[in-house]
């Protein structure tokens, strides 16, 4: 009994853990003197297998962010524009962000 218990405990626990994400804030203007590098997007996608499973979906904005930001060489991103998509299979379904907006570089 004590086995069953603990291995239940176990399971909950990396069930409770397998869904977190990095935190992703995005400004929308800049605080610190900064030269405008041109437009910028970025986009990533991630999968939800058998509905269950995540794969690459808690961090594609993150990543869809950072895709925009270096798509022009810059440090951040203002006026951000996010659209997102997505797409279903027999066993998957996909989840496509793109992220645009001005890049900028501070000085």
């Amino acid at each position: 009994m004590k086995k069953v218990v603990i291995l239940s405990l176990g399971v909950l626990g990396v069930l409770a853990t397998g869904c977190v994400s990095q935190p992703l804030k995005i400004p929308t203007t800049a605080s610190t003197p900064y030269t405008v590098v041109g437009e910028g997007k970025g986009s990533a996608t991630g999968l939800m297998l058998f509905g269950l499973i995540p794969i690459g979906q808690n961090e594609r904005f993150v990543r869809a962010y950072d895709a925009a930001v270096k798509s022009k060489g810059g440090d951040a991103l203002i006026d951000p524009v996010i659209k997102e998509n997505w797409f279903w299979a027999y066993v998957l379904d996909g989840y496509n962000t793109q992220i645009s907006g001005t890049v900028i570089k501070y000085k």
